[in-house]
């Protein structure tokens, strides 16, 4: 069971979260930790936002519509896509230290994924074509992951991210695992949150069970715009509600000496590795890749 003081402080609903210009602001010092941030930027048809990086580095990801990012001399032009169900979309890597502008014609909704770091990486586009498409787990386990700035296939100094699609029915992030210590080679500490979408707005669920004593214990029911903070603990299963495909959005940062994602799974779940190599992948996936519709 959550306490009324727990589950309010992990499980930030849509809208309780914001601040200033963003539907959804998650900083570390709202979170309670080092490196890890979020936000969620609703920008009206020719909208225009001044994005000042600090002492973190920054990808701009659309979630509807496109924008242009301009940054260092540089402009970025995000095709973006219609929703996040629809497609893999493109991105914009913008380093520590600068100064961003994001405009948008048309409007549209962008994840803005942070990290504390202490390297100043240059600014690049990140295509669409290039994001690794990834399908992880199989029958009801079944997901689609989009490796956009996973630790090996995009460079950053400390953040990473990706992109998980559940189908309806389906059971993700399971078994359940947690990276909150350091074993080399085995497990390495990262702050994670999960942002939700949710296809046609019905109810997810996703569960975070302690590792520790007096750890995260989170039994969340979640809506688009939801987030979830994990600080520590064992997270999974995220279910999928059934006809409605479930999406979110993962972002990390540690701080390890390597940029790496190293989990180690719940000893009382692991075993569901196991029956996967005798089931087929759910054919509803892939859902989409790269070239899906905008």
């Amino acid at each position: 069971m959550t306490t009324t003081d727990e589950q309010p402080r992990h499980h930030l609903r849509a809208g309780h979260a914001s601040r200033g210009p963003y539907a959804l602001d998650i900083d570390p010092e709202r979170a309670g930790w080092e490196r890890s941030s979020l936000r969620v930027l609703e920008l009206e048809p020719g909208g225009v936002h001044t994005l000042v990086t600090g002492e973190s580095e920054w990808i701009i990801l659309p979630l509807s519509g496109g924008c242009t990012v301009q940054v260092a001399g540089e402009i970025f032009e995000l095709l973006g896509r219609k929703h996040v169900f629809g497609a893999v979309t493109d991105f914009a890597y913008v380093p520590r230290d600068a100064r961003a502008q994001i405009a948008s014609g048309a409007g549209g909704r962008f994840a803005l994924a942070g990290a504390k770091c202490e390297r100043r990486l240059p600014a690049r586009y990140g295509p669409a074509p290039e994001v690794p498409v990834e399908l992880r787990g199989a029958g009801t386990c079944s997901r689609q992951v989009n490796n956009f700035a996973a630790a090996d296939t995009f460079d950053c100094d400390r953040l990473i991210a990706v992109e998980v699609l559940t189908p309806g029915g389906n059971w993700s992030s399971y078994p359940p695992h947690k990276h909150d210590e350091h074993h080399p080679g085995t497990e390495s500490v990262l702050e994670e949150i999960y942002y939700f979408e949710v296809e046609g707005d019905g109810p997810g669920y996703h569960r975070v069970s302690p590792s520790r004593p007096g750890g995260t214990d989170v039994l969340a029911e979640v809506a688009t715009g939801d987030a979830v903070l994990i600080p520590d603990g064992w997270h999974g299963p995220s279910i999928a509600p059934p006809g409605r495909i479930l999406y979110y959005l993962n972002v990390m940062a540690g701080p390890g000496e390597q940029r790496e994602w190293l989990i180690r799974d719940h000893p009382d779940h692991r075993w569901i590795r196991d029956t996967w190599p005798g089931e087929p992948v759910d054919p509803r996936l892939p859902l989409h890749g790269p070239e899906g519709a905008r």
